[in-house]
């Protein structure tokens, strides 16, 4: 299976969805998308995991210096990560879990949760 990213926008907010299986061969592919969007100004960024069947350490390498480059220019990094999400809950949500690192990431369940401002992130 291949990675597949597309993008849009949403109340200010760029969002870029991400479905398929995130790995050493793909990762590049999201990577590239996130620079891009910041390349071209954009600072509030939207990952729409919800569609992703599998992460391994190379997907969550980009998910941190994704986080690492949107703060770095000032801007706000959200990610969707729905309890029930890519078919049996999401798998990206439970690889950030027993990594230990899924407080570093501003999670919601929806992306119109993620663009609204008055509401709070999940609990990590």
């Amino acid at each position: 299976m291949t990675l597949r990213v597309t993008e849009g926008e949403q109340r200010g907010w760029a969002v870029v969805r991400v479905s398929g299986e995130m790995d050493l061969v793909t990762s590049p592919v999201l990577r590239q998308r996130v620079h891009e969007a910041v390349a071209d100004g954009r600072r509030d960024v939207v990952l729409d995991l919800s569609g992703v069947l599998f992460c391994d350490s190379s997907g969550v390498s980009v998910l941190i210096a994704s986080r690492r480059l949107i703060r770095s220019c000032q801007g706000r990094l959200r990610v969707i990560l729905p309890a029930q999400g890519a078919e049996d809950g999401s798998h990206v949500n439970r690889v950030l879990g027993a990594l230990g690192v899924r407080r570093l990431f501003d999670a919601y369940p929806d992306v119109d949760a993620a663009v609204d401002d008055e509401t709070s992130s999940l609990s990590a």
